[in-house]
C-alpha cells in the first residue's frame, strides 16, 4: 500500500467517529404533545402556537430537528388514557401534556420518558407530583393554579355583584380531589360576610339543580372552579346562570367570550411559552425531577358586559379599568 493510501485511510478511519457523533448530536428528537380540542380549536390553537414558537426560538423547529407526535381527544374525556397508551408506544424523547386527568393518564403509561405538564390544576394535590420544588421522578412543568385565586374570585364577583350574600363554589370532585383555592376563598367569605357553598357536580343535571338553588332567593352568585369537566360542561353552566339570573365568575377567558359574566385566570398562554423552556432544558440533559414545578405570573381578566346587563348589573369603573378584554 503506498504512503498516500495509507494515510487517506487513516484519516478517514479517524474522521468516521466525528462524523458519526455530528449525525447523533443532530438527530430529530420527538416530542409527543397531548391535549384537549385540536390545533385548528380555537382555544387550543393560541397555546399549541406559543409552545411551537417559543420552542423555535430556542432551536427546535418541527420537520428539522424535532418531530411532533401530535394526540387530541376533542371532547371525549374518555379517550385520554388511550391516546396516552398509544403516544407513550411511539417512545418520544418528551411528552407535552395539560390537565391533571391527561397527565395522570401518560404517568400510568411511563416512568421514565420525560413529561412536561403544560397546565395542570393542582400538581399536588392530584397526586401527580410529591412535592413543587424539587418534584423527582420524570414530571415536571407548571402548575396552572395559584392558591390566592380563590378569594380574588369571590372579591371580583362580590365587586361586580355588591349585593352578595352567598356564593356556591362549584368542582366536579372525581377531577379537583383538593381544590387548593378553598383556604383562600373561606378567608375572602369571612371577610365579604359572604356565605360559601360547596356545590359538588358530575353532570349537567347536578349543575341545573345547583344554580336553581342559588337563584331561588336574591344574593346567590357562583364561582366556577377551573377544571376539564367544567370546561367542557361550560355552555350548560352559562346558560343556567342565565336563566337563574345568577352573577358568576369564570376561570377561564373563553366562558367570559361565550356569555359568562367575568373571566379572571392565568394567562396559559404565557404557560405553553414556558414550557417550551423546560422542553429545551430536559432535551439539552437536564432532568425534569430536578426542575420545579412553577405557577403562573401573568394573568388576565374579560368581563361581558352584555351579560352584565341582562343581569341587571352595573360594571364598576374599577373592574372595567382592570380588564385586558371588555365584551360590548
Amino acid at each position: 500500500m503506498r504512503r498516500r493510501e495509507f494515510i487517506t485511510l487513516l484519516g478517514g478511519a479517524a474522521a468516521w467517529p466525528l462524523a458519526a457523533r455530528a449525525q447523533q448530536g443532530d438527530r430529530v428528537r420527538r416530542i409527543g404533545y397531548l391535549d384537549a380540542g385540536d390545533e385548528n380549536d380555537p382555544l387550543a390553537k393560541p397555546d399549541f402556537s406559543a409552545f411551537t414558537q417559543a420552542l423555535a426560538g430556542l432551536g427546535w423547529t418541527d420537520g428539522r430537528n424535532v418531530r411532533m407526535d401530535l394526540r387530541w381527544w376533542g371532547d371525549d374525556i374518555t379517550r385520554i388514557r388511550a391516546l396516552a397508551k398509544e403516544l407513550v408506544s411511539l417512545q418520544p424523547d418528551i411528552i407535552v401534556v395539560s390537565t391533571a386527568p391527561a397527565t395522570a393518564a401518560v404517568q400510568r403509561e411511563t416512568r421514565t420518558i420525560p413529561i412536561v405538564m403544560a397546565a395542570v390544576g393542582d400538581p399536588v394535590a392530584s397526586g401527580i407530583v410529591p412535592r413543587l420544588n424539587q418534584p423527582g421522578g420524570n414530571i415536571t412543568g407548571f402548575a396552572l393554579f395559584e392558591p390566592t385565586l380563590g378569594g380574588k374570585w369571590l372579591e371580583l364577583l362580590s365587586e361586580i355583584a355588591p349585593g352578595l350574600k352567598r356564593a356556591a363554589f362549584m368542582f366536579n370532585p372525581d377531577t379537583v380531589p383538593a381544590p387548593a383555592y378553598m383556604p383562600s376563598l373561606e378567608t375572602a367569605a369571612r371577610s365579604l360576610k359572604v356565605e360559601p357553598i360547596i356545590a359538588h357536580i358530575h353532570n349537567d343535571a347536578e349543575i341545573e339543580t345547583a344554580v336553581i338553588a342559588l337563584g331561588c332567593e336574591p344574593g346567590g352568585g357562583l364561582v366556577v372552579v377551573p377544571d376539564i369537566f367544567m370546561e367542557k360542561h361550560r355552555a350548560a353552566i352559562i346558560s343556567a346562570a342565565a336563566r337563574n339570573n345568577v352573577p358568576a365568575v369564570y376561570f377561564f377567558a373563553f366562558f367570559a367570550r361565550d356569555g359568562g359574566l367575568l373571566s379572571y385566570s392565568p394567562d396559559t398562554v404565557d404557560l405553553s411559552r414556558r414550557a417550551a423552556t423546560y422542553v429545551d432544558r430536559i432535551l439539552r440533559g437536564e432532568k425534569p425531577g430536578d426542575l420545579p414545578v412553577q405557577f403562573p405570573t401573568k394573568f388576565e381578566m374579560v368581563v361581558n358586559l352584555k351579560t352584565a346587563k341582562a343581569l341587571g348589573l352595573t360594571v364598576p369603573q374599577s373592574i372595567l379599568l382592570r380588564a385586558d378584554e371588555v365584551i360590548e
